[in-house]
C-alpha cells in the first residue's frame, strides 16, 4: 500500500476528507482535490501531522483543464498515479416542477462531467503502466428513485454506465479496475445545497427519520476494502446503506 498514490476529488470534506485520512493512515499518498483552499491545507497539515503524505490542488472538477492540471500535478510530485477516486458531487434535490434549471445544470457538471473528466484525465497514464484502479461514486438514487430525486438520479445513473462501461471496454486487456460506491444516507454536507425547501415533508413520508445515517468513516473503510483486494480481484459495484434504511 506504501507504493501508491491516489488523487481524492472533493476532498475538503465529508467523504473525501475521511478517505485521504484513512489511506494516508495506510502509507497511501494522497493527493487533495476540491475548490476549497484553505481546507485543503489544513486537511494536509493533519495528515502529514500523523505521519502521512498528501498534497493538495485546488481544482473545479467541471473544468478539464483543472483536472488536466490536478492529474499533472500528481505526476510531477508523486511520480504515477494509482487510484482515482471521482468523490465530487452535489445533490440539489429539487420536485421537477419547480423548474430549478440552474441546479440541474450543476449536478450535471458536477455529477457527470466532473466525474468523466476525472476517468479520462488518469486514463492513458494508466493505461500505459497497464495498472491503477478507478473508483466512482453512485448512490443509491441510482437504484431507487423517490419525489425530488430525478435529476439527481439521472446524474448517478450516468455514473453507473460509466462505470461498467469503461470496465467493459477494457477489463479484458488491460489491469485497470474500476468500482462504483453506491451509499444510502450519510452524514455529510451534500444535503446543505438543497433548496427547495417543499421536498422535506415529502422526504420525511419515506421515512427518512427512522434510521442514523452512516458516517463519512464507514464509505471511507469500503473504499479502502476495495483498493486492498489482489489485483485479480476487481470489486465492481457496492451499495452500502444503514442496516435500518428501508429506501
Amino acid at each position: 500500500m506504501n507504493t501508491k498514490v491516489a488523487i481524492i476529488t472533493g476532498a475538503s470534506s465529508g467523504m473525501g476528507a475521511a478517505t485521504a485520512k484513512l489511506l494516508a493512515q495506510h502509507g497511501i499518498k494522497v493527493m487533495l482535490a476540491a475548490r476549497r483552499e484553505e481546507r485543503l491545507r489544513e486537511l494536509c497539515k493533519e495528515i502529514m501531522k500523523e505521519g502521512g503524505e498528501a498534497s493538495f490542488k485546488v481544482t473545479d472538477v467541471t473544468s478539464y483543464a483543472d483536472m488536466e492540471a490536478l492529474a499533472d500535478a500528481t505526476l510531477k510530485t508523486y511520480g504515477q498515479i494509482d487510484i482515482m477516486i471521482n468523490n465530487a458531487g452535489v445533490m440539489p434535490l429539487s420536485f421537477f416542477k419547480s423548474l430549478k434549471v440552474n441546479e440541474w445544470e450543476q449536478m450535471i457538471d458536477v455529477n457527470i462531467k466532473g466525474v468523466l473528466y476525472g476517468m479520462a484525465v488518469v486514463y492513458k497514464h494508466m493505461e500505459e503502466r497497464n495498472e491503477g484502479h478507478i473508483i466512482n461514486f453512485g448512490s443509491i438514487a441510482s437504484h431507487v428513485i423517490f419525489p425530488s430525486s430525478s435529476v439527481y438520479s439521472a446524474t448517478k445513473s450516468a455514473v453507473r454506465v460509466l462505470t461498467e462501461g469503461m470496465r467493459a471496454e477494457i477489463g479484458s486487456t488491460q489491469k485497470i479496475r474500476t468500482t462504483l460506491i453506491c451509499p444510502g444516507s450519510v452524514a455529510t454536507e451534500l444535503s446543505n445545497t438543497i433548496t427547495d425547501t417543499s421536498i422535506f415533508p415529502a422526504l420525511e413520508k419515506l421515512g427518512n427519520k427512522e434510521w442514523t445515517p452512516l458516517e463519512a468513516n464507514d464509505i471511507a473503510n469500503t473504499i479502502l476494502f476495495a483498493i486492498q483486494q489482489p489485483a485479480n480481484v476487481d470489486i465492481n459495484e457496492m451499495i452500502v446503506r444503514p442496516t435500518a434504511q428501508s429506501l
